[in-house]
């Protein structure tokens, strides 16, 4: 670990601290300013969306000015997207909500490169602790969000202003941070130098398709669960304190495995700790499925988060096997794009099935997309052991 990993490392806290805040309150805000109940989690769904819509102009960024400078755009954008929340939310103005959290979402899809930056910043042998590592650095999200969301919530006469008034500040600090981080020189550009196979060659191996489908399912299964239970707790009675304690727990399980998740898929390799988490996540639903006593939904919360960690990280591994370097801005924000528009999904089924069918029909239907996670490992897994024995 250099100087740049950890202040990066602390931007992906703040990053983190963000997006906890914008879970924690976004549906329970909708949910008090939107037409019909059934759109309440519009202004979470309009940040994956805002996000989704996004990532091909992130990607130009990056290859034009670098790293930094779109990283700071993207900083500008949470600042900004911060006030006009607090200004939707005082003068209760429900889509204008919705359009500043998908304006937010520009801000999601450079953070969400955060994780690719960090293996440019580290040796090659280094690149699986590094994107760990950094990762953990959300640890600084899991503590500070729900502890933000809670002391901020009353802060102004109108609830939640101050907590999105916070995320301003947020944004103000994680300025500095990446003002100071040396990120690699944008490489010249070069006429007739070679630009790396078509985006739809690459999208075609079956390691490009079991990394997005790990990402996006992995992601989209957290995201149904967790946007889902700030409202499935106020329906059981809890108060938001409750609330924040399980989304704290939960994004710890998320992030504290990145101290060692880079090391177990350099010990076990990466498929394997894939279908760890694939596991974990069923486990999870089994267990929010055995009741809604508070220790159920902060244990299946926390088994949630330490799942998507191995899925994430691992098909954040697997998928820069699948490119060249002059092929990474592309490629990945294919992924990402897949990994937003799953998340736009689940934002708004989030929020529909469990005002419509409750919390245990929400639980049931994730388990559709944790068995498609399970098969397309096994699949990639059948596929390298056939090009072994093609080899051989």
């Amino acid at each position: 670990m250099n100087k740049n990993l950890w202040l990066l490392a602390a931007a992906q806290g703040l990053f983190l601290t963000n997006n906890v805040v914008f879970i924690a309150i976004n549906g329970l805000v909708g949910l008090a300013l939107a037409p019909l109940g059934w759109m309440a989690t519009l202004p979470v769904m309009g940040y994956v969306v805002g996000g989704a819509i996004s990532t091909g102009l992130v990607a130009k960024t990056q290859a034009k000015w670098g790293r930094k400078v779109s990283f700071q755009l993207g900083l500008v954008v949470a600042f900004t997207s911060a006030l006009l929340c607090a200004w939707a939310v005082t003068h209760t103005q429900f889509w204008l909500l919705v359009a500043s959290t998908m304006f937010a979402g520009y801000y999601s899809a450079n953070g969400q490169l955060y994780r690719f930056a960090a293996a440019e910043l580290a040796s090659a042998s280094f690149r699986e602790k590094a994107v760990s590592l950094v990762m953990a650095g959300g640890l600084i999200g899991a503590v500070v969000g729900p502890n933000l969301a809670s002391r901020t919530q009353d802060l102004t006469a109108v609830p939640f202003a101050g907590a999105y008034l916070s995320l301003a500040v947020v944004a103000i600090v994680s300025m500095g941070l990446m003002a100071v981080i040396e990120f690699p020189p944008v490489p010249p550009k070069v006429a007739g130098a070679d630009q790396g196979r078509p985006l739809g060659e690459i999208m075609r191996q079956p390691v490009f398709i079991v990394a997005a489908v790990g990402a996006a399912l992995g992601y989209g299964v957290m995201n149904l669960l967790m946007a889902a239970t700030p409202l499935a707790m106020q329906v059981c009675g809890y108060a938001f304190k409750d609330a924040a304690l399980v989304l704290e727990w939960h994004v710890i399980g998320m992030f504290a495995p990145g101290f060692f998740t880079g090391h177990l898929i350099k010990r076990f390799g990466t498929l394997p700790i894939m279908g760890v988490g694939v596991l974990l996540n069923a486990l999870c639903i089994a267990i929010a499925l055995s009741g809604v006593d508070l220790h159920q939904f902060l244990i299946a919360l926390f088994l949630l988060g330490v799942g998507w960690n191995f899925l994430f990280t691992g098909s954040t591994t697997l998928a820069m096997t699948a490119y060249r370097p002059e092929e990474k801005d592309r490629a990945q924000a294919a992924i990402n794009f897949c990994v937003f528009a799953t998340m736009a999904f689940t934002s708004f089924a989030s929020g529909a099935l469990v005002t419509t069918q409750g919390w245990q029909w929400l639980n049931l239907g994730s388990l559709v997309p944790v068995a498609l996670t399970g098969v397309a490992l096994l699949w990639l897994a059948s596929v390298r052991r056939r090009e072994v024995r093609a080899a051989v």
